[in-house]
């Protein structure tokens, strides 16, 4: 029987008006094609043209699934190994206070390496983009050591980071898009071409994405989408909707975020993998190349981990493997079902703003759950932490304009401040926390994790990106 995604249409319908979302292109491709497609909104600056399932979209950081595809696909031909050290193909290349030879190609691909937040993803935008002068950009200007332009500018900056790390390789989990900066150049030295091209020959152009390109200025996807590209939307503190066409340009960090695409080809993309690599019933990627992304060796249950390129999670006993993405006038989300044979898309034109819940209602569509089913994997424990002495403190990353965490006790219970925000905390199990906005209770503006050494916390990680305690 066809699955009904009615239900679906209505809820992603209601939270793009709650949201107040500007363009919306969703996708959900199963193993009789594509089982749903739908735009929603605008993508121009008149409001008058609603996106479709062949508008190109940024999509950011679910690049990076990509760039760890060729990766694995170069390890299936033994070009190279994930446990080579980086100095193998950068020689200067070091992360401070760490041995070498323990910062692999897997270190960087897991978000493991050690490598604290830092700037040069923020200061290659700022130094490289065209974009209206706002507070931001003037900071980064500022405080940027250079144009951040070449990937041994980031490498040197690595080098020379005055920010502790975040744990010795392979310790903590850490999101860090400057080792899928470095591994974009790994791929081009394994390869022997450029990882433009091997994406293009050996992924996009097998699985028929016809409209998707990694570019680093936008004009190979302007090219290519033939008027069909959207605009580029932000929503200021004022409330107000401004637009334009200057797409993020931040060249080292190529594999990194600078796919351009439709819901329709990420939703095969997706699907290809949920099916280990098959595609119309051949074999186009090495099943050991997705095996090695997602399968065994990254566990599956409820708290998600990060495999190589994917989010990897159980919810109701089906396993979903997912990634987000957002830079200026892109926020985007798709995933699959493991084994299933069913790919997702959720892309939005708009910056800053969470389209988890889109997705989620296309999973619950074919799962068979409530549209509306939550899929955090943060679930309030029903009790309180027993130590919440060990958790006070202010906390700080640098991934651009540094960012807060500062946690007191308040009438013996934990309250936090994330960034402008003031939140309480809500239990979750073990060391986690749902930062719950204090003057808006429903609302979540964090997950933390916090990392207890000799009685009290020395990091949190806030999302993905573990901040250190400050003095």
């Amino acid at each position: 029987m066809p699955i009904d995604f009615s239900a679906a249409d209505r809820h992603i319908r209601f939270c793009i008006e709650r949201d107040r979302l500007s363009g919306v292109s969703v996708c959900a491709v199963g193993p009789e094609g594509v089982a749903f497609s739908q735009g929603y909104g605008f993508r121009d600056a008149a409001h008058a043209v609603r996106p479709d399932a062949d508008t190109v979209f940024g999509v950011a950081s679910m690049s990076k699934s990509i760039t760890a595809l060729a990766l694995a696909i170069l390890e299936t031909e033994g070009k190279v190994s994930y446990e080579d050290p980086v100095y193998r193909y950068f020689p200067s290349f070091s992360v401070p206070g760490a041995a070498r030879d323990t910062v692999t190609l897997r270190t960087l691909a897991e978000h493991t390496s050690g490598i604290p937040p830092m700037e040069p993803l923020e200061w290659s935008i700022a130094m490289n983009s065209r974009r209206e002068e706002s507070e931001w950009s003037r900071a980064m200007r500022q405080s940027a050591p250079n144009a951040m332009a070449t990937i041994d500018q980031v490498i040197d900056y690595i080098a020379h980071c005055p920010y502790p790390t975040v744990g010795a390789p392979g310790e903590n989990m850490s999101y860090c898009n400057e080792g899928y900066a470095i591994l974009s150049y790994v791929v081009d030295q394994a390869a022997g071409v450029p990882l433009e091209r091997f994406c293009q020959e050996r992924i996009f152009a097998p699985l028929g994405m016809t409209r998707t390109v990694m570019d680093d200025d936008c004009a190979s996807a302007r090219a290519m989408a033939g008027g069909n590209i959207t605009s580029l939307f932000e929503r200021g503190e004022d409330g107000a909707l401004t637009c334009d066409d200057d797409w993020s340009v931040l060249p080292p960090f190529r594999g990194c975020a600078m796919v351009k695409s439709t819901a329709r080809d990420m939703a095969v993309y997706y699907r290809c993998l949920a099916n280990w690599g098959a595609h119309e019933g051949r074999q186009i990627l090495p099943r050991a190349a997705v095996e090695a992304m997602i399968g065994p060796r990254v566990p599956a249950r409820e708290i998600a981990c990060y495999g190589l390129g994917l989010y990897k999670r159980v919810k109701a006993g089906h396993v979903i493997c997912e990634h987000s993405g957002g830079l200026h006038g892109v926020s985007t989300k798709g995933g699959l079902l493991l084994g299933e044979g069913w790919g997702f898309a959720a892309l939005c034109n708009q910056g800053d703003v969470d389209v988890d819940e889109l997705l989620w209602a296309l999973y619950n569509a074919v799962i068979g759950l409530p549209p509306e089913t939550s899929h955090n994997w943060f679930v309030p424990a029903g009790r309180d932490f027993s130590d919440p002495r060990m958790l006070e403190g202010a906390f700080i990353g640098h991934e651009g304009v540094p960012e807060t965490v500062t946690v007191r006790l308040e009438n013996g219970a934990p309250v936090a401040v994330v960034g402008k925000y003031a939140t309480r905390l809500i239990y979750c199990g073990g060391t986690r926390f749902l930062a719950m906005d204090a003057s808006e209770p429903a609302r979540q503006r964090a997950r933390l994790e916090f990392f207890i050494r000799e009685g009290r916390a020395w990091a949190v990680r806030c999302g993905s990106r573990i901040f250190t305690r400050e003095g």
